[in-house]
């Protein structure tokens, strides 16, 4: 009987020299490898290199990674390996929204979204019966100052380590992160927010493009930096309306774009389709 064969992503990050394309797909053929899917991008702004790659080879992971060791040292690449469609622990921080939160844990409990989702931590209970309908557990602390704050965020980091948590989401959660946690978690941190155009700042933003006439909303997905929502961003998508929706159905639709927006982003993340390109994202769909 032939042995099984693993299904390995590959993604590869280096400085664009000649060469990197022939000698990478070499070492796979040697690790009696069969590209699946194959990507890559040259940055011109950066001089950067990108590839993402899917390889069936009847090799084990240690002999796959032995292969690919020699091109990985020879062009100094950032690599990483897995294996295809392997869950990714994901942490999910929430507030008292809950429409983000409810259409990654449906995704989950469907196999349409690749993670594990072992908590979800909130500074409020609001989210606590959907996380209780979909059988995650589910934990709040109240935040009323900074101390309360600093040991919300040290939890955080607690179940992190206790997990072995890979990906953080803000699934509308309304806090603004210290820029120690942001440090700690760099580049495995997504959030989601409203846009508008033009846009408002202050209470109730539905209401105010209601009052201007907005005719576009949307949402952004980005990964969080220390500069408040400057991050890169991975995903947007906007939604034409006009003067007949109310404030209420302005802030239905925006809610639908923010959960579509979000969980793109975590499926891209998730999948290992997202790659940093300085302060923007190069994504291989």
């Amino acid at each position: 009987m032939p042995s099984p064969l693993s299904h390995f992503v590959v993604t590869l990050v280096c400085d664009d020299k000649p060469g990197i394309v022939h000698a990478t797909s070499g070492a796979i053929v040697e690790a009696q490898g069969n590209i699946t899917e194959s990507q890559q991008f040259s940055s011109a702004d950066t001089g950067r290199f990108f590839m993402r790659l899917q390889v069936e080879t009847s090799a084990d992971y240690d002999s796959f990674y032995a292969a690919l060791s020699p091109v990985i040292e020879r062009y100094a690449m950032s690599a990483n390996i897995t294996t295809v469609g392997r869950p990714l622990r994901t942490l999910v921080l929430t507030s008292t929204a809950g429409h983000c939160l409810t259409d990654l844990l449906v995704r989950q409990r469907d196999g349409h979204l690749p993670i594990d989702i072992p908590l979800v931590l909130s500074n409020h209970e609001a989210s606590k019966p959907i996380a209780d309908f979909y059988g995650i557990p589910f934990h709040s602390m109240p935040i009323t100052d900074a101390a309360s704050k600093a040991a919300f965020e040290a939890e955080v980091l607690s179940q992190v380590r206790e997990h072995d948590i890979e990906l953080v989401v803000l699934a509308r959660y309304m806090q603004i992160l210290s820029p120690q946690l942001c440090a700690a978690l760099e580049g495995r941190i997504i959030n989601i927010h409203h846009s508008f155009l033009p846009g408002f700042k202050g209470a109730n933003p539905y209401r105010q493009a209601h009052e201007r006439g907005v005719k576009l909303i949307g949402a952004t997905a980005h990964f969080v930096t220390t500069e408040l929502d400057e991050g890169p961003i991975i995903e947007q998508n906007v939604v034409r309306v006009d003067h007949a929706q109310s404030p209420d159905e302005l802030r239905a639709i925006g809610q639908d774009e923010e959960s579509r927006t979000l969980t793109q982003a975590v499926r891209w993340y998730a999948e290992h389709r997202i790659l940093l390109d300085g302060v923007r994202t190069i994504i291989f769909k």
